[in-house]
């Protein structure tokens, strides 16, 4: 937290997470309890390897998170090797270009079903002591996240009218 470009990139990704709708600022109810977060740093470099910028996303610690109670469901969205090379195999003999794309805040878009609470980011500034944040979106470390993002995904590619492999 020293370093004035980890605070930047901290303000950055808060302003994000703000504009996202991410969490609510609220009281935790009685019967609930909260999950601790932390900022992870990443520096994130251009093919030329010149730095790009510094990268802050929130991780929230699912170790306290019970099956059944805190989330119902999880998934992991896994590309086997095998689909990767003959993905790129295929692109090779058509001659087609491939890119690369990165999506910032991935994880933020999948709505969540479930009441989580979550401790207030290190260096968040909030005027009420005692307040905690009401996850409304999914964070990165929720062990539903890859779920709703992989529902939301689906549903905006189906409304394109994308038909989904089984």
């Amino acid at each position: 937290m020293k370093d004035e470009r980890r605070r930047d990139a901290i303000q950055h990704e808060i302003h994000a997470l703000e504009n996202n709708g991410t969490w609510m600022i609220d009281d935790l109810p009685l019967n609930k309890k909260t999950l601790g977060c932390t900022w992870v740093y990443k520096i994130k470099y251009h093919s030329d390897d010149t730095m790009e910028r510094f990268k802050a996303w929130l991780v929230i610690f699912k170790n306290l998170q019970v099956a059944g109670i805190d989330y119902i469901e999880t998934f992991a969205l896994v590309a086997k090797m095998t689909t990767m090379w003959v993905f790129l195999r295929v692109t090779t003999a058509k001659t087609w270009e491939v890119h690369r794309m990165n999506v910032y805040n991935t994880f933020l878009h999948g709505d969540l079903q479930e009441e989580v609470y979550m401790k207030l980011p290190p260096g968040f500034q909030v005027s009420v002591l005692g307040k905690v944040c009401k996850l409304k979106k999914s964070l990165c470390g929720l062990k539903q996240t890859p779920h709703y993002w992989f529902a939301k995904l689906s549903a905006t590619l189906k409304g394109y009218g994308f038909q989904q492999s089984y």
